[in-house]
């Protein structure tokens, strides 16, 4: 940390130097950085190879908190684990610690029950398999109201047990089973994708797939594609999110004809682009992902449940936020504006990512009072919202207020962050 050498790489973000001192001075090499700082280790090599850079805010967070390099360094604010914790809380968590470390050997307790209770139950039937659809429907609608951060340990259990009860169901109930545990893979997956936890995210998102192309359920692989497509988006990697994208496209063009499922991977597609700053194929994506939605109306009950949330609002709020991306703030705003006007009343965190989305393009604007009020509805909206993904937005357009500091409007964004978040901003 004192090197010198250390000190201005990290001042100037050069993360190609970053990693490789991490490997020749602490001797941490690409795959053990990649599983701390939640990437490939592809990308880490070629970051390492000078092929690409990082600047993508929430990257660098991870980075830094995966290889406890100080916020300061990066010219980001104090880390959380900066912070030592009071005394009296260290030595509670020391009285509390274990004495000695679980063996690595054998399956942790959970799985071990989980045989047993599998065991115990017997044969599946059809209302073994009603009653899990009917939970899993119950933790989308859960997730959708107040995130998936703290949805995951139930989720995982009931991922477990299902795929216990493949081993032993009858043949005539192991596909369902099979498609339960593809479903419930997605789940987990999304819920570690909403706390921001990309690389755990894409496990659970690959078994969700080799779940369902066991079955050769092509339209919901095409579900699960889209899925990392968009987290790849988040993740500042727009390349592999669009041949994610695509992918899905010609995986579900094979399964048949399904507008509305066209409809919303055409739109994943011009997230990409939009990240690509490629405006053209952007807007031809856009366009796209309209003609599909008309040919699906008056279809939409033959479309598979999942991607029923696609509806007319979404497609409009959607389209706006590729703008943004793409960085058309003014054709942007009144699109996502109207998104939150016909979203009254709808989910939490669907409506704070869209408040956030049109505080931004307002910002982009010069607009500065207007987009600290809807950086307020959507600050107002996360607060009983388990989701890191709406705390970031929320925290990235902090950041970018910085030049306006003094700005009563921003003064005043910031109690309200405080009020909400409980934290210092300082």
């Amino acid at each position: 940390m004192a090197s010198p050498e250390w000190q201005e790489a990290c001042r100037q973000r050069d993360f190609t130097r970053v990693f490789h001192l991490v490997k020749t001075k602490a001797g941490i090499y690409p795959s053990r950085v990649a599983a701390l700082c939640g990437m490939t280790p592809s990308r880490v090599g070629e970051i390492m190879a000078g092929r690409r850079s990082l600047a993508h805010i929430d990257v660098i967070e991870r980075v830094a908190d995966g290889l406890r390099i100080p916020g300061a360094m990066l010219g980001l604010a104090h880390r959380p684990w900066e912070i030592p914790a009071p005394a009296h809380v260290r030595e509670r968590a020391l009285a509390a610690a274990p004495t000695e470390e679980p063996s690595a050997a054998g399956p942790a307790p959970s799985e071990g029950l989980d045989d047993l209770l599998a065991l115990a139950d017997g044969q599946v039937t059809r209302s073994t398999l009603t009653a899990l659809r009917s939970s899993v429907e119950d933790y989308w609608r859960l997730d959708d109201q107040h995130g998936g951060a703290s949805l995951r340990p139930a989720v995982l259990g009931h991922l477990r047990y299902v795929t216990q009860l493949m081993r032993t169901a009858e043949a005539a109930l192991h596909r369902d089973l099979q498609s339960l545990a593809a479903e419930l893979a997605r789940l987990v997956g999304w819920a570690y994708f909403d706390a921001r936890q990309y690389s755990t995210a894409r496990t659970y998102f690959t078994q969700a797939l080799q779940l369902s192309r066991g079955q050769g359920d092509g339209l919901f692989m095409a579900n699960v594609l889209s899925c990392m497509s968009l987290q790849a988006t988040y993740d500042g990697n727009p390349i592999d999110a669009l041949a994610l994208a695509c992918k899905a496209q010609d995986t579900a063009r094979s399964s048949g004809d399904q507008p509305l499922v066209m409809s919303m991977l055409h739109m994943r597609e011009a997230f990409a682009h939009a990240t690509l700053r490629d405006a053209l194929s952007c807007h031809q994506a856009i366009d796209r992902s309209r003609d599909a939605y008309e040919h699906a109306r008056g279809r939409e009950d033959e479309a598979p449940s999942w991607v029923r949330y696609f509806d007319e609002t979404k497609l409009i709020v959607d389209t706006g936020i590729a703008l943004a991306r793409l960085g058309e703030a003014g054709r942007a705003e009144p699109l996502i504006a109207e998104g939150l006007r016909r979203e009254r009343g709808a989910q939490q965190r669907g409506r704070a990512f869209h408040a956030f989305w049109l505080a931004s393009t307002q910002l982009q604007q010069g607009r500065l009072d207007d987009a600290c009020r809807s950086a307020g509805l959507a600050l107002d909206l996360s607060a009983t919202i388990d989701s890191p993904r709406v705390a970031g937005h929320v925290h990235e357009f902090h950041r970018r207020l910085t030049p306006y500091a003094r700005e009563a409007s921003v003064i005043a964004f910031e109690q309200r962050m405080r009020e909400v978040l409980g934290q210092d901003l300082s």
